[in-house]
């Protein structure tokens, strides 16, 4: 069970280079996938599941638990990472990404696997079903320490039904809902400011009645402090605007748009895994 403590900062970190190995592997054996957004989002779910989601992975449907959607479904190998380090089922597992029959699909189903509160293919939904759990926590349950977690991309901000949304969180003062937006700046047709400018991003949510926060999405700290800030906001939703680096930590992916939605081949991924098991090649060890 999770909220904070149990892990140090430097624990957290190794855990989401961890992540991001197992996202490699994944992504390699099964031979399609999006590799940029989850290494992206590496640290996020290391903090989620690690430290912030109040969950207990050997009781996913435990009636005091947290809810954590993920909006951009395509990011979901960085999911079931973060689910099976966290022991939500063996990470052996993990090689059945994709294949047919197996409860790892390429968008996450919510009956396929316990531990996933949400099925997310089309792009833009997932902030809707956590607006409407948030609302039942809220107003029907009444059970204030319990909280709605979402991850939504920036390309998927280009979704009318995220702010649809948006406006419902913000007319009923949603407090117990905790959006980050993965801010990398890309999408599947290139970057975002070519495709649909945000800015003003922070401007639009704060116009939508939304507390607004911005941080460093790869510093874990700054991550579990917005957190804990946002649980404290108690008259309306809070949002974190999370900047990432696309593909982080394989320089080859870094920042490059073309990595949304492709998988590494078997020497790509070789590469790539030396890559983060040497921290760009600043560290040796039994990897060399």
């Amino acid at each position: 069970m999770n909220r904070g403590g149990q892990h140090t900062i430097a624990d957290l970190e190794k855990k989401a280079y961890k992540l991001r190995e197992d996202v490699i592997k994944m992504l390699e054996h099964a031979g399609s996938g999006h590799s940029a957004g989850p290494l992206g989002l590496a640290e996020i779910f290391a903090a989620l599941y690690f430290d912030i989601l109040r969950i207990d992975p050997k009781n996913p449907d435990w009636e005091d638990r947290d809810y954590f959607f993920l909006s951009n479904g395509h990011c979901v190998p960085i999911q079931y990472a973060a689910m099976a380090e966290a022991g939500y089922f063996d990470v052996k597992e993990l090689s059945t990404l994709r294949k047919f029959g197996s409860r790892l699909q390429g968008h996450p189903e919510r009956t396929k696997l316990p531990g996933l509160e949400n099925t997310s293919g089309p792009l833009g939904s997932g902030l809707s079903q956590a607006s409407g759990v948030a609302h039942v926590l809220q107003y029907i349950d009444k059970q204030p320490h319990r909280f709605v977690y979402a991850v939504t991309g920036d390309g998927e901000l280009d979704e009318g039904n995220i702010w649809e949304a948006a406006m419902f969180a913000g007319k009923y003062k949603l407090s117990q809902l905790i959006v980050f937006v993965d801010r990398n700046n890309i999408q599947i047709d290139g970057t975002t400011d070519d495709v649909m400018p945000l800015e003003d991003l922070a401007g639009k949510w704060e116009a939508f009645g939304w507390h607004v926060q911005e941080i460093d999405g790869h510093n874990i700290e700054s991550i579990i402090d917005a957190a804990s800030m946002a649980r404290a906001i108690t008259t309306k939703p809070s949002v974190i605007i999370s900047h990432t680096i696309p593909g982080k930590g394989v320089d080859f992916m870094e920042y490059d748009y073309k990595w949304h939605g492709v998988s590494p081949n078997s020497e790509q991924a070789k590469e790539a895994l030396h890559k983060l098991r040497t921290l760009g090649g600043k560290i040796r060890g039994e990897h060399e």
